[in-house]
């Protein structure tokens, strides 16, 4: 007893011993810092240095660093998706072809899936391959190639991008992250780093949202994921991970773990290659030990308190730890941390289907363009109008009447708007409802109207640059409309037979008037509705 108090009080001297040095040294470096500047902030001084002094969320051992790439890169070779961009990648000798190939793949796979990407990716290259073609393309024939992605300024970026390509850096792709980064409109930290790696094959890391939640849950790392120390501290990892003779094969092989087995939902962790590196899966698996032996009685009642845990993080106030309690129900889904989201903008606009008879005889649809900045910018939409709170649909026919004497210069009937209903759709940050109203209008093709509107067939406006929300607004118009076509074509088939109605009572009088009453026979088409099924 005796031999193990003294151990106990050694070991204790040297932990404060210990701790009072790395204090020391801490005040040291806070006062050569805060000497350089007027207004001194130590608390986020320390805040830095404690996430700088904690090994236990980086790599630090060599050893094991080489063992992760390892591990992770052999996975990848035998597991990894093929993909066109990835192809491209591999085989493509002109670096100026790969590096643009991969930025268009980069851009495009930016809030979309990949299964959603490769249909749009092998069409734009196959139309434009090379950034000098899709200069030359125009800012309509772009949003039409994009329609149905979504984030319609990702494309409107490439194409300004590709102009600024041809026409200030000589036909030339930057050649780095750095210049990637500096020269290129709309390209991220992200989006340099895995360009510059993938297709330049500079040692660099990239860090996107499956990467953040695959180092999280490899580094334990709980706190919010957005804050900027957090941030911070997941390029580090990344830099310092990332192999430095396969760097664009490492950072897929990151993506590529995070998209397929370490899921935001449902990980699949005994798949996982880098399973034994992981603190998170080994926390988990401690505390199911643990929770296995209490349950057989096996732990001692003094240790009943006590929880088992892998080695921890030694500073007490580290801003990388997981602050909030650990629910035992999500296991490594504990990581990472997400702030809430913020409740999207609520929208209501009211919009109408405008349609006029052209002189060839062809249904023609009003369309008008909407600014070059913001939400949908330069794209074209059905005339709407945003509702402000308060707004009757009283009040609605009036607004819409006074928008197309705006638009195109002539009266419209208030009676003439009938209404269609509504339509959800909801962006990123906003959650749109469009009342959508429709109305037959007497326009000539030479009347005056405004310069960014025009008149397009069903045809032409199918294969124009409209957006989702106003695809899912023609597709209401267009069951509306044929509702009422199959309501007049049945009304009209009902009159051209008038003894059918006559002939079906005679009947129905004979079967009835037969001895005792007669069985009444029930024909197949009495268990069947006469209407047609929804959408045939």
């Amino acid at each position: 007893m005796r031999l193990l108090f003294r151990i106990n009080t050694m070991s204790k001297f040297r932990s404060t011993k210990g701790n009072r040095a790395a204090l020391e040294d801490r005040v040291d470096t806070a006062q050569v810092k805060s000497s350089k500047r007027t207004k001194p902030k130590v608390p986020q001084v320390k805040e830095e240095e404690s996430a700088k002094l904690s090994s236990y969320h980086f790599f630090s051992d060599p050893t094991e660093l080489r063992l992760f790439r390892s591990h992770l890169l052999s996975w990848y070779d035998q597991s990894k998706r093929e993909l066109p961009w990835r192809t491209l990648g591999m085989t493509e000798k002109d670096v100026n072809i790969r590096t643009y190939g991969v930025w268009v793949s980069e851009v495009m796979l930016q809030q979309t899936q990949v299964a959603t990407v490769v249909e749009y990716y092998n069409k734009w290259m196959k139309r434009w391959p090379t950034v000098q073609k899709l200069a030359e393309a125009s800012l309509e024939e772009v949003n039409q190639m994009w329609a149905g992605l979504g984030y319609y300024s990702r494309g409107r970026r490439l194409h300004e991008g590709a102009k600024k390509v041809v026409t200030e850096l000589g036909g030339e792709m930057p050649r780095s992250a750095e210049a990637l980064l500096k020269q290129l409109p709309g390209v991220g930290r992200y989006t340099a780093g895995a360009i510059g790696s993938i297709s330049l094959g500079q040692v660099t890391g990239a860090v996107d949202g499956n990467v953040i939640r695959v180092l999280c849950r490899v580094r334990a790392i709980g706190a919010d994921s957005t804050s900027p120390p957090v941030t911070e501290a997941l390029w580090k990892i990344a830099d310092t991970l990332v192999d430095p003779e396969r760097p664009g094969d490492f950072n897929q092989s990151l993506m590529e773990l995070g998209a397929t087995v370490c899921t935001p939902k449902s990980p699949l962790c005994a798949q996982c290659p880098v399973q034994t590196h992981c603190h998170a899966y080994k926390k988990v698996s401690l505390k199911q030990e643990k929770d296995v032996k209490r349950l057989l009685s096996k732990l001692d009642s003094k240790l009943n308190g006590a929880v088992p845990d892998i080695e921890n993080c030694l500073i007490g106030s580290c801003n990388l730890c997981l602050r909030e309690g650990w629910d035992g129900e999500l296991g490594v889904q504990n990581y990472p941390r997400k702030p809430m989201k913020k409740a999207p903008r609520v929208e209501r606009t009211l919009t109408c289907v405008l349609r006029r008879q052209s002189d060839q005889g062809d249904v023609e649809y009003l369309l008008t363009q909407r600014p070059s900045k913001g939400l949908l910018a330069g794209m074209w939409e059905l005339p709407s109008m945003l509702l402000e709170e308060g707004i009757s649909e009283r009040k609605h026919r009036s607004l819409l009447s006074a928008e197309v004497q705006r638009i195109l210069g002539i009266s419209a009937d208030e009676e003439s708007f009938q209404y269609l209903g509504e339509v959800v759709h909801i962006f990123s940050h906003i959650h749109q409802t469009y009342v959508v109203y429709s109305a037959n209008v007497h326009v000539p093709a030479e009347a005056e109207r405004e310069p960014k509107t025009c008149w397009l067939t069903d045809l032409a406006l199918q294969e124009s640059a409209v957006s989702t929300g106003v695809k899912k607004i023609m597709k209401l118009y267009y069951e509306n409309t044929n509702k009422l076509k199959d309501s007049k074509n049945k009304k009209r088939k009902q009159s051209c037979e008038p003894g059918k109605g006559k002939q079906a009572k005679q009947s129905r009088k004979r079967q009835e008037s037969a001895p005792n009453g007669g069985p009444k026979q029930l024909y197949l088409s009495h268990f069947f509705t006469s209407s047609k099924p929804a959408g045939r």
